[in-house]
C-alpha cells in the first residue's frame, strides 16, 4: 500500500481536515501520479455534505487532478513516468457495455467509478485528488500538454469537458445562436467553448456587473434576466440554451427564448427537480435535454482542442488551508471562474 495524506471530511457534519491513509499499490497497467492541482467544484461541497445521496465516509473529494506520473505499471504502454497527466470524474467503469464500448463511459450501464465517493470493483472507496497522489488505471487517465498554464487545466477536467460534450454532440456551431444561463465555473468554459466553435453567444445573467467579464471572455452579447424588457426582446432568438446553474430557479422565463425546436440543455444540477409547464413545451416543440461529463476519448479531445486553441480555465489559485472559505466564496458567486488548490500546500 502506498502512504498518502489529503484532507478529508470525517461526517457531513465535519469540516475538511488532514488525514492520512493509503492507496493501492501500483498494478500492472496503474500510473501513479502527484498530484500538483486540484480544481475545486461545486459539487464536491454537495457530496461532501450530503445534499444529493448518502456519501462513504470518510472522504477526500476532487475530480478536477492534474499532476506528473511519478510510476507506471509493468504493462503500461501509454503513459511514461514524468509524464503530466490529469484525472477527471471517473476512474474506471465496467468496459463491456455497449455504451462503454462506444467511449460513453460516463454513462457505463453497470457500474462506472467516480474518482470519489464510490467504490471500485474491489470494494474499497476512491478518493479523490485533495491528495498528494492518487494510483489510476492507464485508460482513465489522460494526457496533459505541456502548452497550457498546469493549474488553468485542472478544471477542463469536470467544468470544461461538462460543457464541451453537450455542445459537440448537439453540433452547435456557425450559424447558431447560443446562450450561456449563468456565468461561474462551467459558464465561462460554456461561453469559451461557443465562440471556439462559431457560434453567436449570449450569456444570460441575474447580474448586470458580469457584463464586462462576459464581453472579455467573447460573448457577442449579454441578457440581465432581471429585466423583463430585456426578456422580452430576446424570445424566440435561440437555438439551444445551456443551462450551467446550480441553484433553483423557473425554467419558464427562459423557454419562452427558444426558437422553434429549440433545445434547453442542462448541465447544472439544482438540489430540486425542475417545474415545466408541458404548453411551454408544446408551443414551438421545444425540447429540454440534459448532459453529463464526456467519456475518456471525447475528455481527451476536449483537452487536444484547448491546447490547439490555447483554451484554459480563469481561475485562482489558493492554500488547502483555505478551501471552506472557498466554499463559502463559491456559493456566492464570488469567484472568477474556478478555485484551484495548490497541492504543494497540501
Amino acid at each position: 500500500m502506498i502512504p498518502s495524506k489529503g484532507y478529508a471530511a470525517q461526517t457531513p457534519e465535519t469540516n475538511l481536515a488532514p488525514w492520512n491513509f493509503e492507496r493501492r499499490d501500483v498494478g500492472p497497467q496503474d500510473v501513479q501520479i502527484e498530484i500538483l492541482y486540484c480544481g475545486v467544484c461545486h459539487s464536491d461541497l454537495h457530496q461532501i455534505k450530503n445534499d444529493w445521496f448518502p456519501g462513504i465516509f470518510p472522504m477526500v473529494p476532487g475530480h478536477e487532478i492534474v499532476g506528473r506520473i511519478s510510476k507506471t505499471g509493468t504493462a503500461v504502454k501509454k503513459f511514461t513516468a514524468g509524464n503530466l497527466a490529469g484525472v477527471g470524474c471517473l476512474v474506471d467503469s465496467c468496459r463491456t457495455c455497449n455504451n462503454c464500448k462506444e467511449g460513453l463511459e460516463q454513462y457505463c450501464l453497470t457500474h462506472s467509478v467516480p474518482t470519489y465517493n464510490g467504490k471500485g470493483k474491489d470494494g474499497q472507496p476512491t478518493y479523490g485528488g485533495y491528495s498528494n497522489n492518487i494510483v489510476v488505471h492507464e485508460d482513465f487517465v489522460l494526457h496533459i500538454s505541456e502548452k497550457l498554464s498546469l493549474p488553468a487545466v485542472a478544471p477542463l477536467l469536470c467544468a470544461g469537458i461538462t460543457t464541451y460534450s453537450p455542445l459537440r454532440y448537439w453540433k452547435v456551431g456557425k450559424g447558431h445562436k447560443l446562450a450561456v444561463l449563468g456565468l461561474g465555473g462551467l459558464g465561462h468554459m460554456a461561453v469559451k467553448f461557443g465562440v471556439a466553435f462559431g457560434a453567436e453567444v449570449t450569456v444570460l445573467s441575474t447580474s448586470p456587473s458580469k457584463e464586462e467579464a462576459a464581453k472579455n471572455l467573447g460573448a457577442h452579447n449579454f441578457v440581465v434576466t432581471t429585466d423583463p424588457a430585456q426578456l422580452k426582446a430576446k424570445r424566440s432568438s435561440f437555438d439551444f440554451i445551456l443551462d450551467t446553474v446550480s441553484a433553483k430557479h423557473e425554467m419558464a422565463p427562459y423557454l419562452s427564448l427558444l426558437k422553434t425546436n429549440g433545445i434547453h440543455i442542462c448541465v447544472g444540477a439544482p438540489p430540486e427537480p425542475y417545474q415545466i409547464s408541458a404548453f411551454a413545451l408544446m408551443m414551438g416543440r421545444k425540447s429540454v435535454a440534459a448532459s453529463n461529463i464526456g467519456g475518456l476519448p471525447e475528455t481527451q479531445e476536449m483537452l487536444d482542442f484547448c491546447a490547439a486553441n490555447n483554451i484554459v480555465s480563469e481561475i485562482e489559485i489558493i492554500n488547502i488551508k483555505d478551501i471552506h472559505t472557498a466554499y463559502d466564496r463559491m456559493v456566492k458567486g464570488d469567484v472568477r471562474y474556478r478555485f484551484v488548490i495548490d497541492m504543494a500546500t497540501l
